[in-house]
């Protein structure tokens, strides 16, 4: 007597882990993949490659201490507006040192 073949259930029908599950795990605790490459020629390295990468959510990664992002000017407005500030201030500051040679330079007019 023979009994028909089943074919295993696609996750997510029977109880398994489904893409969400996993995504939401691995966000949680974070994953590291770590490599190198390198090329060599007779024994010669010609290149190495340090390749790191961090999967991880928001909030993992500031507990880890990676907040590199809300520092770069391209990807923070906040720190867009910093850095022209910052930029405004010191132009401001040299257009005065200018302008206070300048006055220096140039005889100065009687009433």
């Amino acid at each position: 007597m023979t009994s028909p073949s089943r074919l295993p259930d696609p996750y997510g029908h029977s109880g398994g882990a489904n893409l969400a599950d996993i995504l939401e795990r691995v966000l949680d605790k974070g994953l590291v993949i770590a490599g190198d490459i390198r090329i060599n020629l007779l024994d010669i390295e010609l290149l190495t490659i340090k390749l790191r990468l961090i999967v991880a959510s928001v909030d993992k990664a500031k507990e880890m201490g990676i907040d590199w992002w809300e520092s770069d000017p391209a990807l923070s407005s906040r720190a867009r507006r910093d850095t022209l500030g910052r930029e405004n201030a010191e132009l401001s500051e040299r257009l005065a040192r200018l302008e206070e040679l300048e006055r220096g330079r140039t005889p100065k007019e009687a009433p």
